[in-house]
């Protein structure tokens, strides 16, 4: 065992020594050791509740005759750090997150560890750890919040985000606003909707680093405790075979997810996640294999933000086994954690709900969730979940607003500055320009609040939280700071959006274009140590914003 490392032999006296004050034993010194990598904190509501799953995973590893060792790592809160300096450090954390673990895990010669995780960066970050270091692992994700509830109407964060918007326009008063706020988010969980976190909990399962059911069971269910107790038997059962995520986890796996992530219409941010946590497993899948993929598996849920259903109604369908068994005939074979390969988790399950989960030739949408739109302004790429477009914008030419940060365009759209027609251009918002590339969800949702939806398009080298909808295209590489085409970009320019014809054009030449872009100049910002440390690694949205 690699703890062997730090307890046995005579020169390891000091070192078990120190154990023994943390309440080991003679007898402890046989058994594994397990890590538990817990998120828990009281800021962030997807992770109030991990203590108690965490102890339901030490039950399991004791059972399984391993030894746990708890310790913390930090999570952002996507919503809460939304809309100021805050959400310049949610992407940063992901990096951060994944060298706790490794600290931790091989600071200490740990045998294996499980991944107690939930929300946005978290997750991604937990699992480039577990590539980097092949250290046998497993995650549980903490689950999704129950819905929010008005009435017959369901809720969630990003309601009360549209509601601003239409407060802004004078459809609503301030007290609806606060009626929504007060019920959208009514306890424990990630967001309810296909955001983010619960995209990501949806593709851990999927590549096989979590057990099934995991990805959608709710927070509030008694199931994910049972999960999470399996999930410590499993880990030392892993541990002991010397069982690795890179046994798991190759190329094939990392294809499966991004079939899944189309089937589901999942977040943008996966263009981001995927492409990062490939490389920490010594594999490349990049933004082509997203754009591959999309053309040929159809969305086949409609989840929020890109339909009416919740992660609870996913979960109620037969979850992720159940999409794996509607994809069988395309998904690869692989492990898992489980003991089970993907292939014999899909033909063992069961769509409860063919609506929810609908059959391939009878789907939602022709293509997957995501298109990945290249042309002049996006050489390198840029990325819209296609499947929360309206199809009047599908294919859409507009005036560029152009705006050299959120804070500005936000201002822009709530004075009604904004009008049909408009592109909205915010740049010098991606990895390196922010720094730390920050979601858009207030401007993108004030413009559906304000009834611009289907008539204004949003375009920037920053990025989107997963509850954006609407004709909004991020990730856009080269982004500004790093000289790409957007900086050249000016008020009144002519922007070209083909989605199916996986297009993104300004009406400038070449030269003209390289012109611009000679005579631009990056906003000057103020910016800390992690910031700094972030801007002179980092690479741009197309790489996944990989440190390198």
């Amino acid at each position: 065992m690699r703890s062997d490392s730090i307890k046995l032999g005579l020169d390891k006296a000091p070192a078990r020594s120190l154990l023994r004050a943390g309440g080991l034993k003679d007898e402890d010194f046989e058994k594994p050791f397990i890590g538990i990598a817990n998120s828990w904190n009281e800021i962030v509501p997807g992770h109030i509740h991990l203590n108690e799953i965490a102890a339901a995973v030490r039950e399991g590893i004791v059972e399984a005759g391993g030894y746990p060792f708890t310790f913390g790592v930090p999570a952002v809160c996507d919503g809460i750090a939304m809309g100021h300096e805050g959400m310049r450090y949610s992407l940063i954390s992901r990096e951060v997150i994944s060298d706790c673990c490794e600290v931790m895990v091989q600071g200490h010669a740990l045998d294996g560890w499980v991944g107690i995780t939930n929300c946005d960066k978290v997750t991604p970050g937990m699992l480039m750890a577990a590539g980097r270091m092949n250290v046998p692992a497993i995650m549980i994700t903490g689950g999704a919040m129950e819905v929010g509830k008005d009435g017959d109407n369901n809720l969630d964060l990003q309601s009360l985000f549209e509601a601003l918007g239409e407060h802004s326009a004078g459809k609503v008063d301030e007290a609806y606003v606060k009626n929504i706020e007060c019920k959208a988010c009514p306890g424990r969980g990630s967001c309810s909707g296909l955001f983010t976190a619960n995209t990501m909990a949806c593709l851990t399962e999927t590549m096989g680093l979590s057990l099934p059911g995991c990805g959608t069971t709710l927070a509030t269910d008694p199931e994910k405790l049972r999960i999470a107790k399996e999930s410590g038997r499993r880990i030392v059962e892993l541990a002991l075979k010397g069982v690795r995520p890179r046994d798991i986890v190759g190329p094939a796996s990392l294809r499966n997810a991004v079939r899944v992530d189309m089937a589901i219409g999942g977040s943008t941010n996966t263009a981001l996640h995927i492409p990062a946590i490939s490389k920490d497993f010594g594999c490349n899948i990049g933004l082509e294999d997203f754009d591959s993929i999309s053309r040929e598996v159809p969305h086949i849920t409609s989840i929020r933000p890109s339909g009416p259903y919740s992660i609870g109604d996913l979960d109620s369908a037969g979850g992720i086994p159940a999409v794996m068994k509607r994809l069988s005939g395309m998904l690869e074979d692989a492990l898992t954690v489980s003991g089970r390969s993907v292939k014999e988790i899909a033909e063992s399950a069961k769509v409860l709900d063919g609506n929810i989960i609908r059959p391939l030739d009878d789907p939602y949408h022709e293509h997957g969730g995501i298109a990945v739109l290249k042309g002049n302004l996006a050489p390198m790429g840029s990325v819209v979940k296609q499947a929360a477009v309206s199809p009047a914008m599908m294919r859409f030419s507009g005036k560029a607003k152009v705006f050299d940060g959120e804070a500005a365009a936000t201002e822009a759209i709530l004075s009604g500055a904004i009008v049909p027609g408009d592109v909205v251009i915010i740049r010098y918002e991606g990895p390196k320009g922010a720094p730390g590339m920050p979601e858009m969800l207030s401007p993108t949702s004030l413009i559906i609040g304000r009834g611009l939806g289907d008539s204004v398009a949003l375009i920037t080298d920053g990025r989107f939280s997963g509850a954006s909808r609407g004709g909004a295209i991020g990730h856009v590489s080269p982004e500004a700071y790093e000289g790409g085409p957007i900086a050249a970009v000016r008020d009144g320019d002519i922007v070209d959006i083909d989605i199916p014809g996986r297009s993104l054009n300004i009406r400038l030449s070449d030269a003209e274009i390289k012109r611009r872009i000679a005579k631009a100049a990056p906003p000057e910002r103020e910016i800390t140590g992690v910031q700094m440390k972030y801007r002179k690694l980092v690479t741009n949205g197309a790489n996944g914003a990989y440190l390198e």
